[in-house]
């Protein structure tokens, strides 16, 4: 059935948006940190929200944005009466509070979101931040503020600007307009440009301790959790990958890919087959996102096997074993390091300039027999 709604990049489905997410958990630290800076008067222009994927970085961004919007800059002589606010203690604005009305209903002039625009011609989300959504970003700070307010720009995420588009968004943060914030919400900050990320004042969100993890999965509606151990294991810490994996299954998926990779370097031709078929097709993109980021972590643990121990808890059956074959000692571990960072830049690159994704799959499964033929224990 067809909808009017476009896709949002920054939506996980099955939980609510971060702009609909009035709790944030297990993120005091870098809220108390923002709240100093306001207070004090020392707030930067840009900042540079970082941390895993899932943890509330966009929660936060939303929060911030909130919080300045209602918060309009004072007069320097502290107001008409010379006396100057009482320090804000948090964050929260009252659900019922205009400001978080209009940005509930995405009405609030005082607020641009940069993320990833949908194909006119697809309907389909792209894969990049394209520098003509950095062009739209500099209208808006154009276009005069209609109470004297602050303009605040929340860019979901940094690390999808293109290298335009990167180079763009540099060009404003060397010379911001008068009471804007910028808030880069970024997964891997080291993939930025250093004269970007030179520019900003950090802001690092923690993963979740396990409290605080089942009390955020609680609030976006997840009372039940089945298999919290492997959940637990493959989400990181993070309430976002939480959830993508069980709405997408992606317990079973991950033990999908332990069970392809038990006999590498030998492989099962038709497994393979099967489980690139499953995330591919028309509007299958979260599946497949799901299924590379846990290639990736497959990858990830391999490595670690090597270099420090097998996994303690294992987040499939069996996977403890084949790791440890895979990756017996710290060279092996260099190798699969070096080939998780290869793929992810060959994967990243290949979607960006639309590749099939089929092949970019198999060329996957392919790379990773062809290292375990040279790193596996016989």
């Amino acid at each position: 059935m067809k909808t009017d709604t476009p896709p949002e990049p920054d939506r996980i489905d099955g939980a609510p948006h971060p702009r609909e997410t009035r709790a944030l958990l297990g993120q005091s630290v870098a809220e108390t940190a923002f709240l100093e800076a306001f207070n004090g008067d020392r707030l930067h222009h840009a900042w540079l929200i970082t941390g895993p994927e899932g943890v509330g970085k966009a929660t936060l961004a939303w929060r911030i944005a909130r919080f300045l919007i209602a918060n309009p800059p004072v007069s320097s002589d502290g107001g008409m009466f010379g006396d100057l606010p009482n320090a804000a203690q948090t964050l929260e604005i009252d659900a019922d509070h205009p400001v978080s009305h209009r940005l509930a209903a995405g009405s609030e002039s005082g607020l641009f979101v940069l993320r990833r625009p949908v194909n006119e011609k697809t309907g389909q989300l792209r894969q990049e931040i394209t520098v003509d959504e950095v062009r739209k970003m500099r209208n808006f700070f154009a276009l005069s503020s209609a109470d004297g307010g602050r303009r605040v720009v929340i860019v979901d995420s940094a690390d999808e600007l293109n290298v335009s588009a990167a180079n763009a968004l540099l060009k404003q943060l060397e010379e911001p307009p008068q009471d804007a914030i910028l808030l880069l919400i970024s997964h891997q900050p080291s993939r930025l440009l250093p004269t970007i990320r030179s520019r900003c004042r950090e802001l690092r969100c923690a993963t979740l301790d396990a409290d605080a993890m089942a009390q955020a999965l609680k609030a976006a509606g997840e009372e039940e959790i089945s298999h919290p151990v492997e959940l637990a294991e493959l989400g990181g810490g993070s309430v976002g990958t939480a959830l993508r994996i069980i709405h997408l299954d992606g317990i079973k998926t991950y033990q999908r890919i332990v069970t392809l990779f038990s006999a590498a370097p030998r492989v099962d031709q038709q497994q393979a087959i099967a489980l690139a078929e499953s995330a591919l097709g028309k509007g299958k993109e979260p599946q497949l996102d799901m299924l590379v980021n846990l290639l990736d972590l497959f990858l990830a643990r391999t490595a670690r096997a090597g270099a420090v121990s097998p996994p303690a808890i294992e987040a499939a059956p069996g996977e403890a074993a084949i790791l440890q074959r895979l990756s017996p000692n710290a060279a092996a571990a260099r190798q699969w390091a070096a080939l998780q960072q290869d793929l992810g830049a060959r994967m990243r690159h290949g979607r960006a300039v639309n590749l099939d994704p089929a092949a970019l799959l198999l060329d996957m499964v392919f790379k990773i027999t062809e290292t375990a033929a040279k790193t596996a224990a016989r």
